[in-house]
């Protein structure tokens, strides 16, 4: 993970406290990460609403596996494709570019993670 670098081409930086496919608070991606969590983002009440319409509930608690649930503000790493369908209805969160994978560039354009940057 020492080695991965954000969408600039840096070394990743850290999204959030207990976040990510590993649980480390980086948008790591190791390989057995199918579903790509590379976009560090805000949260927002809308993303949050729509992700649990997809049948993703990231609102509730889950204390059997650590999670506290989020809320609006909080960051965490984003699967690239829920993102970018999040994006296509209107209300993809803000991400931070310095904490987001290279691998989501493999889903979603750079440009356009410009547009929601903070």
């Amino acid at each position: 993970m020492a080695n991965e670098q954000n969408v600039l081409g840096k070394p990743l930086k850290l999204c959030c406290h207990n976040g990510g496919y590993t649980r480390e608070g980086f948008c790591h991606v190791p390989a057995s990460d199918y579903g790509s969590h590379s976009v560090c983002a805000v949260m927002t009440d809308a993303f949050l609403h729509f992700s649990l319409s997809r049948g993703n509930d990231l609102i509730s608690a889950r204390p059997e596996y650590s999670f506290p649930g989020l809320k609006a503000g909080d960051k965490w790493c984003l699967c690239a494709a829920r993102w970018l369908e999040a994006e296509r209805a209107g209300v993809a969160p803000p991400v931070i570019l310095e904490a987001c994978n290279k691998a989501c560039l493999n889903v979603v354009d750079i440009e356009m993670l410009r547009q929601y940057a903070v």
